[in-house]
């Protein structure tokens, strides 16, 4: 068993990489090191990455930016955005987003019944009622409205003056919609 792994202060290397060990402490950790290669290794990575960042950092060399660049920026993230445009990746996307949901509330567990489930089916419930209603009353209103069309045709239509008086009504809505298309046609014709 390796016992210098276990005296191992990790913290210590980047303290003595900023400077901040003193007295004792500094002496017993440049002690380690020379003992340790596991530290020594990591002291060496460590002093190379200050070392590059201050390459990187103090590099008094600046590069000007061509002058389309926001152009050539935007295009190519318009380019790059193609795929989300098209139906099958909406349609992934839609099947990712359901799975997710399905998975979140089967974690959610029964917690999601008392908090979307029952009021969500309270509400289809309350919907489902009202549909009901406004289907029943949309069609009794429907029979009564044939009822009474029912009993004005046969009034009218057996009377000689009743089907003079249908004809003529007919004839009113063909010289209408005659009238109607002519107009239409013009304005067609205008326009061309």
């Amino acid at each position: 068993m390796d016992t210098t792994r276990d005296t191992c202060q990790t913290e210590n290397i980047a303290a003595y990489v900023d400077g901040e060990l003193t007295g004792a402490t500094l002496a017993r950790f440049e002690q380690h090191v020379k003992d340790c290669g596991d530290c020594a290794t990591e002291l060496r990575i460590q002093r190379q990455l200050l070392c590059t960042l201050d390459v990187a950092f103090n590099d008094a060399r600046s590069f000007d930016l061509p002058a389309n660049f926001t152009r050539v920026v935007t295009v190519r993230a318009e380019n790059d955005l193609r795929t989300i445009r098209h139906g099958q990746e909406r349609k992934r996307a839609l099947q990712l987003c359901a799975a997710l949901a399905i998975v979140s509330f089967g974690l959610l567990g029964a917690a999601t019944r008392a908090v979307v489930f029952d009021p969500l089916r309270s509400f289809l419930r309350t919907a489902r009622v009202l549909f009901d209603l406004i289907w029943h009353a949309a069609a009794d209103a429907g029979a009564a409205a044939i009822v009474v069309v029912r009993m004005l045709a046969r009034g009218v239509l057996q009377s000689q003056s009743g089907a003079r008086f249908v004809l003529m009504l007919a004839l009113l809505a063909s010289l209408l919609c005659l009238s109607l298309l002519i107009a239409k046609y013009r304005r067609a014709e205008i326009i061309e």
